[in-house]
């Protein structure tokens, strides 16, 4: 290594000092070191540089023996040794300030003054040797030899780092630990050259490294600044942020402030706009929108009603059978909304959002009746959550409609009302909400029913674990010619509560099979069979009860579960029971009981679930098994969805074209647009729906809803609503008449293109595996639904 140095010596040293030059230069332009400590640098890069160049041109001149070589020599000679302790001095400096930024340290500790002073006398020492030769001397010929003294030049290079170093370790704790690192460098750096230097004759060592401390020393220095300007940027930047917070909470509070004064006029509307910001911003991340356009969302919903202000208090009030002159009235809401918001001309987005908020898809809206991608998609978002909003909200004139109604809504009004990109976001989170959603409302303790049905406790459901309930019931002081009795009513409804007015019947789409009564006494309405008979219970099995003198009072048990369209009921009272067969109208319905009374107080009312599951066999049939799969059967078995996927053809293996056709009719029950067959794209190992590994990559129903699981693909599907789309109403009891179908898969690698059309519904879904895939299988199911004639074409 030293003849590889010793070699290039002269050129490393021009490129070190020209190096150490540029960079003093440099600094005459440096704005982000402070001044003191900028010419502290300079002096050390100055200082440097002046020692290497001359150390340069000592070897460049030695044994020159003209007079420019005598000058030359001695000259170079003389800086060189005068430069080292410059360094070393502009090193000490560079600690001192650092101490006084860093470490507070206002006054120049002795142990530093003492490196100055030593550098000073070093100096000094070298201009006495001069005449005394004490470290140097030249013979005739003008060559450089070590001096009796020469080791004494090297004491204070060897030495004043150590104390400086000292130093470095008392205060560690305030200097940063990019600053201590590079001065240690800097430090043991040149000790480690002088000891090297005393064995080392002919080569500079000392000087090149001191050199490159000079150079380390900016380096370290630019990257300490460097990073003080970007902790500086950043605690800016939290500032900026901090303030920005500071003005979004201001903002958020003072929204917050209006919109609750326009919600206080109408009591139905409060939270109302919260709601939609809420929902609308969960739309706009879910449809791909980047973080600020979700905030522009989100403050539009919020303000989305702001000019209710400008509506008088009577309309709001009433909002129901509004004369044509009101609804003009009300109809001026988006105006006012888009009239106060025009002036944030920073926030455009605002305006746009709350006047075009009524606009629908298909050019029916106001005010100005934009349509489809006419609407600013704001607005367009703004319509689908306030839709979701109101109609899953208690109104003056109506309670929350069921989440079954709002789907359906959703489903039938996309690409018409709704954007139908916006509303499928929709029907994607109100799924997600209800499959999270667990209902914990309970069986009321006790009711008092004075007149008959005046209180009907909230429905238990009726399914195949048995269940019973308890409950004690007091006769009210009856009048002459009064009967006081409990009872139960047998329904079905999406609230699991009983109705009596047609709106609430329609919206819950009630349906009440019938009543009994303890006596054994009963009504059927709308059940298709009831068979009900009266058991005495042997005296041994009585149970116990205490009378009250006054009035009478007696333990009830009720127990039931349901098996496909059979309810078996038995209602325990004194000493009979009441035994009770129900058949339904079909096996798609479920069923609820209800308890009820007249002139009695019904208290301590208990629900308990015994774990106990019945089966086929388990209850009496009392009417026929309802069929409707009594057509001819093709390759594959006929099959009858009563309930959702409740039942599935078996897999077909997936090949590269497969052409399946077959026969499909919505049962006579069926109300909802999804009440129709449904396509799967799976993977199981036996190629069963639901079996072992089983994988679902997409359900495609045929009214053109997809769904799948995203973690194992991706589906993008087209649907057109075509010339012989008829309207949903026309296409709901058409697939009740019974329609053919046929739907087409084609294999692309690792996608599969599924296409189908139905009733005016053209659909054609892309499935796109993510990473390796298994076989495939095809299967067909649904909702309430017959599917026959299978076919398939390969």
């Amino acid at each position: 290594m030293f003849e590889i140095i010793e070699k290039y010596q002269l050129d490393i040293m021009l490129g070190l000092s020209s190096t150490c030059m540029a960079f003093a230069f440099l600094l005459f332009f440096t704005q982000f070191l402070e001044k003191k400590r900028r010419l502290i640098i300079f002096m050390v890069e100055a200082s440097a540089a002046i020692l290497l160049f001359f150390d340069r041109l000592s070897y460049v001149y030695s044994g020159n023996v003209t007079r420019t070589g005598y000058v030359m020599v001695r000259v170079s000679n003389f800086l060189v040794f005068a430069m080292t302790p410059a360094v070393i001095m502009g090193l000490n400096l560079y600690i001192t300030d650092l101490l006084r930024v860093e470490a507070n340290q206002k006054t120049v500790l002795k142990r530093l003054k003492f490196v100055n002073i030593a550098s000073v006398v070093e100096i000094v020492l070298v201009v006495i040797s001069q005449f005394t030769k004490m470290y140097y001397y030249f013979d005739e010929n003008n060559f450089y030899h070590r001096g009796p003294l020469f080791l004494l030049c090297y004491l204070m290079p060897v030495s004043c780092p150590i104390i400086q170093f000292t130093v470095i370790m008392q205060f560690r704790k305030a200097i940063s630990r990019l600053a201590r690192v590079s001065i240690v460098t800097c430090i043991f750096a040149p000790i480690i050259a002088g000891i090297i230097q005393i064995f080392a004759f002919g080569i500079s060592i000392v000087d090149i490294f001191m050199v490159l401390v000079a150079i380390f020393l900016y380096v370290f220095s630019y990257i300490d600044v460097n990073r003080a300007v970007i902790r500086a940027h950043k605690i800016e930047i939290g500032e900026l942020k901090d303030g920005e917070k500071r003005m979004k909470r201001l903002f958020d509070q003072t929204t917050s402030a209006l919109v609750k004064a326009i919600e206080n006029k109408d009591e139905y509307a409060q939270g109302h706009s919260q709601r939609v910001a809420d929902i609308a911003k969960e739309i706009a991340m879910r449809s791909g929108m980047d973080e600020q356009k979700c905030e522009g969302v989100y403050y539009a919903a919020l303000l989305h009603d702001i000019g209710m202000v400008g509506i008088p208090d009577s309309i709001i009030e009433k909002q129901k059978n509004l004369t044509e002159d009101e609804q003009k009235i009300l109809k001026k809401k988006p105006i006012i909304s888009g009239e106060i918001l025009a002036d944030i001309k920073e926030y455009p987005y605002l305006r746009d959002g709350v006047l075009y908020s009524n606009e629908k898809y298909d050019g029916s809206g106001y005010p100005e009746g934009l349509k489809g991608e006419e609407i600013p998609d704001v607005a367009r978002i703004i319509a689908v959550a306030d839709a979701y909003v109101s109609m899953t909200s208690n109104k003056r004139y109506r309670e929350p409609l069921p989440y079954i109604m709002v789907r359906q809504e959703f489903v039938e009004m996309s690409g018409t009302q709704f954007d139908p990109v916006f509303s499928k976001i929709m029907l994607h989170i109100m799924d997600r909400e209800n499959s999270n959603k667990k209902d914990e409302r309970v069986m009321e303790s006790e009711i008092v029913c004075k007149e008959y049905k005046e209180q009907v406790t909230l429905g238990v459901h009726i399914t195949d674990v048995v269940k019973k309930i308890y409950f004690d019931c007091d006769q009210l002081e009856l009048k002459e010619g009064e009967y006081s009795s409990p009872s139960i009513i047998l329904f079905d409804s999406y609230d699991k509560r009983f109705h009596k007015s047609i709106k609430a019947i329609n919206a819950y789409r009630y349906l009440e099979y019938g009543e009994i009564w303890p006596d054994g006494h009963y009504v059927s309405t709308a059940a298709r069979n009831m068979k009900i008979e009266i058991v005495e219970i042997p005296e041994k099995k009585k149970k116990r009860r205490a009378v009250n003198k006054d009035k009478k009072k007696g333990q009830y048990e009720i127990g039931m579960a349901k098996y496909d369209d059979h309810i078996t009921l038995e209602m325990k009272y004194m000493n009979h029971k009441v035994k009770a067969v129900i058949s339904l109208p079909d096996n798609t319905k479920e069923a609820y009981i209800g308890i009820t009374g007249e002139n009695c107080h019904i208290k301590n009312i208990i629900v308990e679930e015994t774990g106990k599951k019945i089966g086929e066999g388990d209850i009496e049939r009392i009417s026929d098994v309802i069929r409707y799969t009594d057509r001819i059967e093709s390759d594959l078995p006929n099959i009858q969805i009563d309930r959702t996927r409740s039942a599935s053809t078996e897999g077909i293996e997936l090949e590269d074209e497969v052409r399946l056709y077959f026969h499909s009719m919505s049962l006579p029950s069926a109300n909802l647009v999804w009440h129709c067959p449904y396509i799967l794209l799976f993977y199981s190992s036996d190629g069963k729906v639901g079996g072992e590994g089983y994988r679902e990559y997409a359900m495609i129903k045929i009214n053109g809803e997809v769904s799948g699981d995203e973690d194992i693909a991706e589906n993008k599907v087209f649907m057109k609503k075509n010339e012989n789309f008829k309207g949903w109403d026309e296409w709901k009891e058409a697939t009740k008449d019974g329609i053919d179908c046929f739907v087409l898969f084609e294999r692309h690698g690792n996608k599969i293109t599924t296409k189908t059309e139905n009733l005016g519904i053209a659909i054609e879904n892309t499935t796109t595996f993510h990473g390796e895939y298994d076989e495939v299988y095809v299967a067909l199911t649904g909702d309430e639904v017959a599917i026959t004639d299978i076919r398939i074409m390969k």
